[in-house]
């Protein structure tokens, strides 16, 4: 079972790891199109970025720093409302596990990572333009590298720049039947912690339904995927 997540804006900065080696990520395939998403972020730095305010000024230091950068795992790497709702620094050992072996996020600079994937802080999102080189060229195929049943967290936009074959989408709705934004995400979040706690190994949506029905989880079948409701927006819960 694998749980698709998109990345977020704003990142964690810092880290502990050792620079940037794309040979210690996950998905071994991406690793042409890693190199040229990275020679492009190159040029990109030696072009020249804004800085003409404090947050761009950062991650255009990010950017140019980006090969030689501490590195964090990707779980702790993305910030925001979604991960906040996931929380993983906070997660018993065995839930962190099911986080590493499962949670797989797509990045727009390095392909589909691992939770568990030492990263730096880079500011690259899918409207980025990269010189001599376009999002969708660079990760059309990358869908490719993912095998078996997979839940798809994944925003349309980053859906669409790498389809997944199979990937069955989650959609967040209201007790109402209304779709959200801000809380979208940390429904999200909250459903992936609560997967990991429960250490849910599912091969199928059916499955992961049955789950959810004995866990008070309503997360339900609908004709293109499954629906989770999020019963109370202001804590973005999901039971």
């Amino acid at each position: 079972m694998i749980v698709l997540l998109p990345p977020s804006e704003t990142k964690a900065a810092g880290g502990a790891g050792e620079r940037l080696t794309t040979a210690r990520l996950g998905f071994p395939g991406l690793a042409v199109a890693r190199s040229r998403a990275l020679a492009a972020l190159d040029r990109l730095v030696a072009a020249g970025q804004d800085v003409s305010t404090p947050a761009k000024a950062r991650a255009a230091a990010d950017n140019a720093a980006v090969r030689t950068s501490p590195t964090m795992p990707a779980i702790e790497r993305y910030t925001g409302v979604l991960y906040d709702a996931l929380a993983a620094a906070s997660l018993a050992p065995s839930a962190r596990r099911w986080v590493d072996a499962h949670v797989v996020i797509q990045s727009a600079l390095l392909g589909f990572v691992r939770a568990s994937d030492p990263i730096p802080s880079y500011k690259v999102s899918e409207h980025t333009r990269l010189p001599g080189e376009r999002m969708r060229a660079l990760w059309s195929q990358a869908g490719a590298e993912i095998s078996g049943f997979a839940i798809d967290l994944r925003s349309k936009a980053y859906a669409s720049l790498a389809p997944v074959a199979g990937a069955v989408p989650v959609e967040i709705v209201s007790p109402e039947g209304k779709a959200l934004n801000h809380w979208n995400k940390a429904g999200k979040g909250a459903l992936v912690r609560s997967l990991a706690e429960a250490g849910v190994e599912a091969d199928s949506a059916d499955a992961l339904v049955r789950w959810a029905a004995s866990a008070d989880v309503p997360l339900t079948r609908t004709d293109e995927g499954l629906r989770l409701v999020v019963q109370d927006p202001r804590f973005a819960s999901v039971v």
